[in-house]
């Protein structure tokens, strides 16, 4: 049957697919709108899993904070491609996405995939996007934290991505303070809030690190333990938050920094995300 150019249209403006995508789904379906709709997701699976091995190392980060500040949401959405990553259309989907999960309360991945969006899935609606963008996309990260005060960060190139939880606010303004905190986590990458929060497989790897190389500079068998534990000491100095130097004044740490603010003040939890 004959397909008019406003039937096509239609189409094309229900479901963004491309002109002659519509067409041929128009034609197959011969002229039924909900048929070439399924006709349309059913090639964004196929396109799903075509891509299903492709790596996603570009995107964007949004995220988001409850109104009364407790509460942050970071969610990474990513694609193949940087041209993607930059469209606006891309961009607008990772924050409807986010919309979702924050509004329904989510705590994982998969809650959010299964939730409605319009009139399927999340899930089905990514397949949709993969089938009319030609690119793997997928929610690659989502992170919840909660604290007194929640304070965000996304960096200029909207790749990376940080969350901080203060503690003992006592009802100061302690926004910028936390920015600079959330700045400092993206710029060192701190392995945990402080020495009680390191993984003990990562304690335990450190010391063998530090034996072994006590044990190249020569240094007698009996002493490689307490050598070990004096590297653990500087490891945990460079690399756990509030024992970290502050990168804009050398001369206090990050604990050091936030007790200045405000008396007691202190992290109780941090969030980094990367894409790429």
């Amino acid at each position: 049957m004959a397909i008019t150019a406003q039937e096509v249209n239609k189409l094309r403006q229900m479901t963004g697919a491309g002109m002659m995508d519509c067409k041929k789904a128009l034609t197959e379906a011969e002229g039924d709108f909900e048929k070439a709709i399924d006709i349309l997701r059913k090639k964004g699976q196929k396109v799903s899993a075509s891509r299903a091995d492709r790596e996603t190392k570009e995107g964007t980060i949004v995220t988001h904070v409850s109104a009364d500040g407790t509460v942050g949401t970071l969610l990474s959405l990513t694609c193949e491609t940087d041209f993607v990553a930059k469209n606006e259309g891309f961009v607008n989907f990772a924050n409807e996405l986010l919309t979702i999960a924050t509004s329904n309360h989510c705590a994982s991945t998969a809650e959010i995939l299964a939730l409605p969006y319009e009139s399927i899935t999340v899930q089905d609606k990514i397949i949709e996007m993969t089938g009319k963008i030609g690119e793997k996309i997928e929610i690659s990260h989502y992170e919840v934290i909660k604290g007194e005060t929640v304070v965000p960060y996304i960096h200029s190139n909207g790749k990376l991505g940080v969350l901080v939880s203060l503690v003992n606010t006592k009802g100061a303004d302690v926004e910028e303070a936390g920015k600079d905190v959330a700045m400092q986590i993206a710029a060192m990458n701190p392995v945990a809030v402080d020495k009680d929060g390191v993984d003990a497989s990562t304690v335990e790897r450190e010391i063998e690190i530090g034996k072994d190389q006590a044990r190249q500079e020569g240094k007698p068998e009996e002493m490689l333990e307490k050598i070990a534990l004096g590297k653990l000491q500087k490891f945990y100095k460079e690399s756990t938050l509030l024992s970290q130097v502050f990168v804009k004044d050398n001369a206090k740490t990050i604990a050091q920094y936030l007790d200045g603010v405000s008396k007691g003040l202190t992290v109780s939890a941090f969030k980094r995300i990367t894409i790429g």
